[in-house]
């Protein structure tokens, strides 16, 4: 027990350190953690996530050739255009739109774009823009679980593939995807009425008597000037082919090659199929590899790729060495109130930056506790909650391209504008996506 424990503290830790130092830190304290566990206490180190990895790899390296082409912008304007044509209705059509986004294009990093339009949108209106921004940029990270490109779906992809009773994308897809929406429109519609309108907020109407705050605010913020490819149009129509291909596949398997009677299976499918469509991108457009290897969503890729390794090696491996006692201890709780393991899975995300490092932690800890997989596909909208301490960099983003001041981190630090809407649709979609999940069980 004293050696669970000590091993226990030492994982604990690893991620801790890894997550204040940040970005790949996160990925290489975790393999120390290996090294630890393996030399410090003969723990059989766990095979690494490497059908994770290569899923993330490709479908990052496709989604930044996508955007260096120019068609995550020309997204972004379509989306203004019809935030434009009614503003009114900002606080329900943001977070939607941010939502789509993600979901179309597999990453919550495109929100970036976005969230100075929104808050353009809102302010012109004379809508508190606290209202769009808080909700919009929790949409777009809860978009994640429900596109069929994100890391997070694929990683629960790769992991289910090894259980007794694997699913498919659809049957990921047709929890998490309504479940998403679902949370999503409840948050939105409680955001209506947040906060006192900016001609009645008090804070505010101080603020407008500084000359500089005023002049800020005149300045107008707009992506529809900013000319874009040719090629735009084609790489968005190019990536949505491949998006669509997995979608297909994974509908009619019989579409599959099989060797030796055996299917290729759909974690290689998705590989294939985005580098592939990757590829078509490249040559259609004529787009420089270089730039794509500098592009933003690349790097955040890279990024969460090397997490991925050392992080959930690390946890793979403790669980595996202590399994027993995990099961023993903490098995009769989950199956007596199976929402439990949701809040641990929350409980995680709250430190852990990432989606599918959380599903990455979390799933093999799930089996190990023979967890049906149903069961574990209807907790995946628990596996957000970075929004809980709002270090999040769309968060942050929000915060700072709302130039009334009204998106903020309160004076107690949990008391921000994005608490309320991120415990609505989280624990909203995830309700949802159970229930879905036990009537199609």
């Amino acid at each position: 027990m004293l050696t669970f424990w000590i091993e226990f503290l030492i994982v604990l830790g690893a991620i801790l350190l890894g997550i204040r130092r940040g970005g790949v830190a996160l990925g290489m304290i975790g393999g120390l953690g290996v090294a630890i566990l393996t030399f410090g206490f003969r723990a059989q180190p766990s095979e690494p996530p490497i059908n994770v990895m290569l899923i993330i790899l490709a479908v990052v390296t496709a989604s930044a050739t996508l955007h260096v082409a120019g068609g995550l912008d020309w997204l972004v304007q379509l989306t203004e255009k019809v935030l434009r044509k009614h503003p009114r209705r900002v606080t329900l059509l943001a977070p939607l739109a941010t939502f789509v986004l993600t979901v179309c294009v597999g990453t919550g990093h495109a929100v970036y774009a976005l969230l100075p339009v929104i808050s353009d949108v809102a302010l012109r209106t004379r809508i508190r823009p606290e209202r769009p921004m808080a909700i919009s940029s929790v949409a777009a990270q809860m978009g994640i679980t429900a596109s069929p490109v994100a890391a997070a779906v694929t990683t629960f992809l790769a992991f289910a593939a090894k259980s007794a009773h694997p699913v498919g994308l659809f049957d990921i897809l047709k929890i998490t995807l309504p479940a998403g929406l679902v949370g999503v429109m409840a948050a939105a519609f409680w955001s209506m009425n947040r906060g006192k309108d900016l001609d009645q907020d008090p804070e505010f109407q101080q603020r407008l008597q500084d000359p500089k705050f005023r002049q800020a605010l005149d300045v107008s913020v707009t992506t529809l000037d900013k000319e874009l490819p040719r090629s735009a149009k084609l790489s968005v129509a190019l990536f949505f082919s491949g998006v669509g291909a997995i979608i297909v596949l994974a509908l009619f398997p019989s579409l599959i090659p099989s060797f030796n009677g055996k299917s290729v299976p759909m974690t290689t499918v998705v590989q294939i199929v985005m580098l592939a469509f990757g590829a078509f991108i490249l040559f259609a457009t004529n787009v420089k590899a270089a730039d794509i290897a500098r592009s933003s969503v690349f790097t955040a890729g890279m990024i969460a790729v090397v997490s991925i390794f050392g992080i959930a090696w690390m946890s793979d491996t403790f669980v595996s060495a202590n399994s027993s006692l995990l099961v023993g201890k903490i098995k009769a709780m989950v199956e007596i109130a199976p929402w439990t393991f949701a809040l641990a899975m929350f409980a995680v995300s709250m430190f852990v930056k990432s989606q599918a490092a959380t599903l990455t932690i979390m799933i093999p800890f799930g089996q190990a506790l023979q967890l049906p997989t149903s069961l574990l596909l209807g907790l995946i909208p628990s596996s957000y909650a970075y929004f809980f301490f709002a270090f999040y960099p769309s968060d942050l983003a929000a915060i700072s391209m709302d130039r009334t001041g009204t998106t903020r981190i309160g004076k107690y630090l949990l008391n921000h504008s994005f608490m309320v809407p991120g415990l609505i649709g989280v624990g909203v979609s995830t309700c949802v996506a159970y229930a879905l999940s036990r009537m199609a069980s």
